[in-house]
């Protein structure tokens, strides 16, 4: 009587449902759940327009349109190809792909890629600007400001390394 029963025949072992995630494969190594990158990056989409004030710790990639300060202290701003920045900037690193209309002060370096336009004036340690960019306005090198920031990372770096004992790779 319960013998009788036929059961549905499971699927053959190499077959496995095709899925998103497992179809992919990843070429970033594997690490724990709770592990954290080591960068964080906020984004600002081509279809966002910001009107204030924005500042933050993590580096920044602007694709859209803002008016108002930004302030990100030590980390990197960059400028996309279709932003539209009315902004002046204080950041460790500014890369300019788009448009930027207002003053520049960047501890680490500057770059205005081909394309890219600054009108303004900058303050930085380093500065390039490639064949193709459009820049009007005074620069300023200011490589106090590297020494200083380079010491603070050495510093961060060593006391972030004395509590750990030996790596294996």
């Amino acid at each position: 009587m319960w013998g009788n029963k036929k059961y549905d025949t499971p699927q053959a072992a190499g077959q496995e449902p095709k899925n998103f995630l497992t179809s992919k494969k990843s070429r970033e190594p594997m690490r724990p759940l709770d592990a954290t990158p080591e960068l964080e990056m906020g984004w600002l989409g081509s279809s966002l327009q910001v009107k204030g004030e924005i500042s933050g710790t993590d580096d920044l990639l602007v694709e859209g349109r803002v008016e108002g300060p930004i302030q990100l202290a030590g980390r990197k701003l960059t400028v996309g190809a279709e932003a539209k920045l009315t902004a002046d900037i204080n950041a460790h690193e500014v890369v300019v792909y788009g448009y930027v209309l207002g003053n520049v002060h960047a501890t680490g370096k500057i770059e205005i890629k081909t394309g890219g336009s600054v009108h303004g004036n900058l303050i930085t340690a380093q500065i390039m600007i490639e064949e193709g960019a459009d820049f009007k306005g005074t620069f300023e090198i200011d490589r106090g400001t590297t020494k200083e920031a380079d010491k603070n990372t050495s510093s961060r770096t060593a006391a972030a390394g004395a509590g750990a004992g030996p790596k294996s790779i």
